[in-house]
């Protein structure tokens, strides 16, 4: 089973969510593993990564041969995906099964776009009204070029500002 940390990931939509990730090739030119296996199967499974997870996930950024299994090596485990074939690892706390959409080549890079058709997340990270609490989930995500990691435990909130209070700011009354 292949695994590998992508920081090019994000979620690019949301009707249907769409995920896109930035996927070079290796350094004899051939795709990597995810994007041959993404194309070859057209499905994947994009797992974050928590603090706890950052060592395992980092071993399974080791450039091995084709048809080594990362997730062994890392000592990670494959757990069965509701949707897709591909294998989720049962230590992330949310994972997105996707269906491969587009694939987008520019140079020797490519963007494998891929829509999200079932989201798994850890059952502590759910409260009512199914609103995943990110915020217990300690995820991390790459920063800063090749091995500098952020948390994202230190988030803050922005209001929207409605046009009409921007351009008819409210007056404080005496």
């Amino acid at each position: 089973v292949n695994a590998a940390p992508f920081s090019y990931f994000n979620l690019l939509g949301s009707d249907p969510p769409i995920v896109g990730i930035g996927v070079g090739n290796r350094r004899d030119g051939q795709p990597k593993d995810t994007a041959r296996n993404a194309m070859t199967r057209g499905e994947f499974v994009v797992n974050l990564v928590d603090e706890a997870g950052a060592g395992p996930m980092n071993i399974t950024a080791i450039d091995f041969p084709f048809g080594t299994s990362e997730l062994t090596e890392a000592g990670l485990t494959a757990a069965a995906s509701l949707h897709v074939a591909p294998p989720r690892i049962a230590e992330s706390p949310i994972s997105l099964e996707c269906r491969l959409a587009r694939t987008v080549e520019i140079g020797s890079n490519r963007i494998l776009l891929g829509e999200v058709i079932c989201i798994q997340v850890r059952s502590d990270l759910v409260e009512e009204g199914n609103r995943i609490r990110t915020e217990n989930a300690h995820l991390i995500a790459r920063m800063h070029g090749a091995g500098g990691y952020a948390r994202t435990s230190d988030r803050f909130q922005l209001d929207r500002i409605a046009l009409s209070d921007w351009r008819n700011p409210p007056t404080d009354s005496l």
